[in-house]
């Protein structure tokens, strides 16, 4: 998919995906350098900060400054978007104790659940949401078992790196929940962000 903003593949970011398993190169829980002042979310939000590189660590704009570091996981469940980086050491709350298998059959009574991957940048103008890609797994937590593709994930993480966006496969309601999220987390950033993303979770 086409993307608005280009930015160059920072070096080694998508050999470091493959190397983690699924997606795991990122930090949970937003462990990096604290967000620069004017992109922290409003107080009482529910959701965990997006990531996004320090002040200190940031290298110049245009200069390739995506990194792993800079994506955070957003996970779609019942209805709802909440933030979970632990997702990026398919960690998250909802595959804790999840055998998951690249066979559907396997999990014949699983509920949909989704990984969006959110990569965030800047620009002279300030922060905005740079690449969104969504990956597909079924979940059954009674039985313990899951299916995903570990490919298609970690693809899908370099595609967001790369300012893609990848939402055609949500439904209406789950791009509703999604749009809702990235707007309350942070406004500015989707005012900032490229038309295409708003075009694809657009009503």
């Amino acid at each position: 998919m086409e993307e608005n903003k280009e930015a160059k593949r920072p070096e080694g970011a998508a050999e470091a995906a493959s190397a983690e398993g699924d997606a795991g190169a990122g930090r949970p829980d937003g462990a990096q350098g604290t967000p620069a002042a004017d992109a922290q979310p409003a107080k009482g939000k529910r959701s965990l900060s997006l990531n996004v590189v320090s002040n200190k660590e940031h290298r110049g704009f245009g200069a390739g400054t995506i990194d792993l570091s800079r994506v955070s996981s957003v996970i779609i469940d019942g209805g709802e978007a909440y933030i979970d980086n632990g997702a990026m050491h398919a960690k998250s709350k909802v595959e804790k104790g999840i055998k998951f298998s690249p066979d559907k059959a396997n999990v014949p009574n699983g509920r949909p659940v989704w990984i969006v991957w959110v990569a965030v940048d800047r620009d002279e103008e300030g922060s905005f949401y740079a690449g969104a890609t969504a990956c597909p797994m079924l979940v059954d937590t009674e039985a313990r078992r899951g299916w995903k593709i570990l490919a298609q994930h970690v693809n899908n993480l370099d595609y967001a790196i790369k300012r893609r966006f990848v939402l055609d496969e949500l439904s209406a309601e789950e791009k509703a929940v999604l749009r809702e999220l990235l707007i309350s987390h942070n406004a500015e950033w989707w005012e900032h962000s490229p038309q295409a993303l708003k075009d694809h979770l657009a009503e």
